[in-house]
């Protein structure tokens, strides 16, 4: 046997996985099952479920066992107008998504300085998760000025989506003024929130959204699953 055989077990349930022999939601033999199968020490079993679960294969459930996770690669767009719904929902995927709540603070500066107005103004901080076909995919926060947008979150609650606030403000069209997007390694409670392995990156999408005329109303910190999310950046397409 050799010193490498996890890597072995590790292409054998991924090429399952690929082939549609292991389902989203499956649930994986027990690791002395999974180590008579392969013919190999459960130590072996154990590094090559690990590295499956780091990319995000493999769900690895305290209590209740190890399972296929679905994993929805989504493709998304981020240009001049750039809208969940919009990216998803031409390509089939169920966009759904929850407020995970609201709370008035008095803006930072760098929040301040993206929206340009004063330090210290009241701002409306939604907290909020996105899910593709019932997986998380995002969680994050946007500010939007008090004086602007002051019963926001009321607003919120009552529509399904941040463009149809706009709407009943007045604003028919929107803007994304400015990207920027990095990796890091999740943090706090990042990957239960994402339902991801906590050494799988994450990526910070940080965005500001401007009217038409470039006056900015809103400025975003949004957390993606790495696994789950690519990036298209087509500065000159809607």
């Amino acid at each position: 046997m050799t010193r490498e055989r996890w890597r072995e077990i590790r292409a054998l349930i991924e090429q399952d996985i690929m082939d549609g022999l292991l389902q989203p939601g499956a649930k994986l033999p027990t690791e002395p099952e999974l180590a008579a199968l392969y013919g190999a020490g459960r130590h072996s079993v154990r590094r090559a479920v690990t590295a499956l679960a780091k990319t995000g294969h493999l769900s690895v459930e305290q209590g209740r066992g190890t399972f296929v996770q679905a994993r929805p690669m989504i493709d998304y767009a981020i240009g001049r107008r750039t809208r969940l719904r919009r990216n998803l929902d031409p390509k089939g995927i169920d966009v759904s998504g929850e407020t995970l709540g609201f709370e008035r603070i008095p803006a930072p500066r760098r929040v301040a300085e993206l929206l340009q107005i004063a330090a210290g103004a009241e701002l409306i901080a939604t907290q909020r998760r996105s899910l593709a076909d019932g997986l998380p995919v995002s969680i994050g926060t946007i500010y939007h000025e008090a004086a602007r947008f002051p019963d926001f979150a009321e607003r919120r609650r009552a529509m399904d989506s941040t463009t149809a606030v706009y709407r009943s403000y007045g604003i028919d069209d929107y803007l994304r003024g400015d990207t920027q997007i990095h990796a890091r390694p999740a943090q706090g409670d990042e990957p239960q929130r994402l339902h991801q392995h906590p050494d799988m990156p994450v990526l910070v999408v940080r965005a500001v959204d401007t009217l038409l005329d470039g006056t900015p109303i809103a400025t975003s910190k949004v957390i993606w699953s790495a696994a789950r999310v690519k990036f298209t950046i087509s500065p000159g397409e809607d």
